[in-house]
C-alpha cells in the first residue's frame, strides 16, 4: 500500500520544511542587504504570491493528478509522449543541489556542535578565519558533508508519515519558536530601530533593475518549485485537502520566515555597526561577531545555528525523498536500501564541492570552483528551466478536466479562481521565467 500524510497540516508543514531553507534563511538575508532592503522584500513577497504560488499550486495538481512521484506522474498523465523528460529533470537536479547543499549542511552542522560545546565565541576568535578553517580543511569539510547526509537518510528512510512527516511536525515549529525567540532580542538592542527601517520601510530610490529580477528569481526559488518535489510530496495526498490553500499556507509560511530572518538579522547588524551588505559571509562571519558583542551570545547563536540547521534538513528530505521514490517506484527495492545507497552516491558525487575551498581549489569550470559551478547550474538554469517545463506542460499537454477537479478538491472556490490560476501558468508564468532565464545568463 502506497504511503500517505496523515494529516493536512504534516503535509504543510513538510512541504514549508522543503521550501523553507538555505533560500529563506541564508540567501534572502544577504541579498535583501544588497538590494537595498525593504523595497526588496516587497517586491519578494508581491512575486512570491504572483509566480511562486501559481507555480506551487501547478506541482500539487500534477502531483495528487497523477498520484505517482515525480517521474511516473508525467508518464500517467502524458502517456507515450517525452513530457517525462521533467521528471528526470526533477530528480537530477536535485541531486546536483543534495550533493552541493550537504556540504553547506555540513558547515552548519559542525557550527552548530561548536556552538553548543562554547567554542566559536572568544575574544580571540578571528571569526573570518575560523570560517576558512572550517571549508578549507579537506577533513573537516567532507565530515560535515558526510554527518549530514546520513541524518537526512535515515529520517527519509523512514518513510513519509514516520519519517519525514514526524521529523517536520518536530522541527518546523521548533524553528517558528527559535526565531521568535532571537526576535525579540534582536529588536531590543540600542540602534535595532536603523536595522529595522532598513528591512521594513521601502526605498525605491535604492532598487535596481538587477535588484528587481534579484527579488523575482528569490520568490522563485524560494518555494522549492521547479524539480518536481511538491509533486512527489503531493502524490501522497488524500483528495479531501484544498491544493490552493495548502499552497496559499507554504507560501505565507515561506515569506513569515523570511521576515523573522530580516528581523533577527539586520537590527543585530545596525547595532553593532556592521554592514548589511557583506554578502554570502553574513551568516558564518558577520553574525557570529555580532553575537559575540552581547551578553549570553554564545546562547543565542546556538539557537540560530539550530533553526538553521532544522530549515536546510527538512529541504534535503526533500531532494532526497525525490531520488528515492523514483527508484521504489519502479523496483521492488526496500524504501532503506534505497535511502542508503542514494545518500552515498549524492556523499561521493558532493566530494568535490566540498573540498573547493582547499584541495580543489583552483580546479575551474568556466571560472568557478565545482561548489559555484554547481550552484550556478541550478540555480540559474536547471530551477529555471523546470519551471518553465512545468508551466508549458499545465498549458499545452494536461487534461483541463483532471487540472479543474484537482484545484477545486476540499474547498469552495469559483471557477473564476481557477481561470485566474490557469491564464497565470499558460502566460504570465512563461514569459516571466523566460525573462529571468535570459537575465541569469547576461543575455538581457
Amino acid at each position: 500500500m502506497r504511503d500517505h500524510w496523515s494529516s493536512r497540516i504534516g503535509f504543510i508543514l513538510s512541504s514549508a520544511g522543503a521550501a523553507i531553507g538555505l533560500g529563506a534563511i541564508w540567501k534572502f538575508p544577504y541579498m535583501t542587504g544588497m538590494n537595498g532592503g525593504g523595497a526588496f522584500f516587497l517586491l519578494f513577497i508581491a512575486f512570491t504570491l504572483i509566480i511562486g504560488l501559481p507555480l506551487l499550486i501547478t506541482e500539487f495538481v500534477i502531483g495528487r493528478g497523477a498520484q505517482k512521484e515525480a517521474v511516473s506522474a508525467f508518464k500517467k498523465l502524458a502517456p507515450g509522449s517525452g513530457w517525462s523528460i521533467i521528471g528526470y529533470w526533477g530528480v537530477a537536479g536535485s541531486f546536483i543541489l543534495l550533493s552541493f547543499y550537504s556540504v553547506v549542511g555540513g558547515w552548519v552542522l559542525i557550527y552548530s556542535m561548536m556552538s553548543l560545546f562554547g567554542s566559536i565565541i572568544s575574544d580571540n576568535t578571528n571569526y573570518e578565519q575560523l570560517f576558512g578553517t572550517i571549508t578549507g580543511n579537506p577533513l573537516i569539510a567532507i565530515s560535515g558533508h558526510a554527518l549530514f547526509l546520513i541524518l537526512a537518510v535515515i529520517i527519509v528512510s523512514f518513510g513519509i508519515k514516520e519519517g519525514i512527516e514526524k521529523a517536520s511536525k518536530v522541527m518546523m515549529p521548533l524553528l517558528f519558536i527559535f526565531f521568535i525567540i532571537l526576535v525579540a532580542r534582536s529588536v531590543t538592542f540600542e540602534g535595532a530601530a536603523e536595522g529595522l527601517k532598513f528591512f521594513l520601510q521601502p526605498d525605491f530610490s535604492k532598487m535596481t533593475a538587477e535588484g528587481i529580477l534579484y527579488a523575482l528569481g528569490q520568490s522563485f526559488f524560494a518555494l522549492a518549485v521547479g524539480f518536481s518535489v511538491m509533486v512527489t510530496y503531493s502524490s501522497y495526498l488524500k483528495k479531501d485537502v484544498s491544493l490552493p490553500f495548502s499552497a496559499a499556507s507554504v507560501s505565507i509560511m515561506n515569506i513569515f520566515v523570511s521576515l523573522l530572518a530580516g528581523l533577527a538579522i539586520f537590527p543585530v547588524v545596525f547595532s553593532f555597526g556592521l554592514e548589511p551588505t557583506e554578502g554570502p559571509g553574513l551568516l558564518f562571519m558577520v553574525l557570529p561577531a555580532a553575537f559575540a558583542q552581547m551578553p549570553l551570545g554564545e546562547v543565542f547563536l546556538s539557537l540560530f545555528l539550530l533553526l538553521f540547521l532544522f530549515a536546510i534538513f527538512t529541504s534535503a528530505f526533500s531532494m532526497l525523498e525525490i531520488m528515492t521514490s523514483a527508484v521504489t517506484a519502479r523496483k521492488n527495492y526496500s524504501r532503506t536500501k534505497v535511502a542508503w545507497v542514494s545518500g552515498l552516491i549524492v556523499f561521493i558525487a558532493g566530494i568535490p564541492a566540498a573540498l573547493s575551498s582547499s584541495t580543489l581549489a583552483n580546479f575551474k569550470i568556466f571560472g568557478k570552483t565545482v561548489f559555484d559551478a554547481s550552484d550556478f547550474l541550478v540555480s540559474n538554469i536547471m530551477l529555471p528551466g523546470g519551471c518553465l517545463l512545468m508551466a508549458l506542460f499545465v498549458g499545452i499537454r494536461m487534461d483541463r478536466t483532471l487540472m479543474k477537479q484537482e484545484f477545486s478538491y476540499g474547498n469552495n472556490l469559483s471557477s473564476g479562481a481557477y481561470q485566474l490560476w490557469f491564464q497565470i501558468m499558460r502566460w504570465l508564468v512563461p514569459l516571466t521565467i523566460v525573462i529571468v532565464f535570459l537575465n541569469s545568463l547576461g543575455i538581457i
